[in-house]
């Protein structure tokens, strides 16, 4: 399985206010600052950002986006608004998405440098 994720950001500060404010809405915080490269996660760092200086905006076709697990809803929901007030736009508002095998709950962002990201959860039958 994954152990963790990186993503390459334009401006290293820009990227990391903006990943502080929407991963804390799933729980994970920044605990490594190192020249160059940040990692946020809940006990170790498994989602990092890494400079790439002179890096263009990730083409929306791309076809590339990360899903990051939320435990409810309101988590999804609480991602989705801090990416916005963060500097992020929305590629799909929080709501349940049509699935044939299971009920999935998810909202989709891009980050400043383009970046797809993504909050998902599986609700109960009564939440969502």
């Amino acid at each position: 399985m994954i152990d963790h994720i990186s993503v390459g950001v334009s401006d290293l500060e820009r990227s990391a206010r903006f990943y502080e404010a929407t991963l804390a809405t799933l729980g994970l915080t920044r605990l490594v600052t190192r020249p160059g490269t940040v990692g946020f996660g809940k006990s170790y760092p498994e989602f990092w950002i890494n400079l790439r200086q002179g890096m263009g905006k990730v083409a929306p076709e791309s076809g590339t986006h990360i899903c990051l697990r939320a435990k409810t809803t309101g988590e999804v929901d609480a991602f989705h608004a801090a990416a916005l007030s963060a500097g992020g736009a929305s590629d799909g508002a929080p709501g349940l998405r049509p699935h044939d095998r299971v009920k999935y709950y998810a909202a989709f962002v891009f980050d400043p440098d383009g970046n797809r990201v993504e909050a998902v959860t599986f609700p109960r039958e009564n939440e969502g």
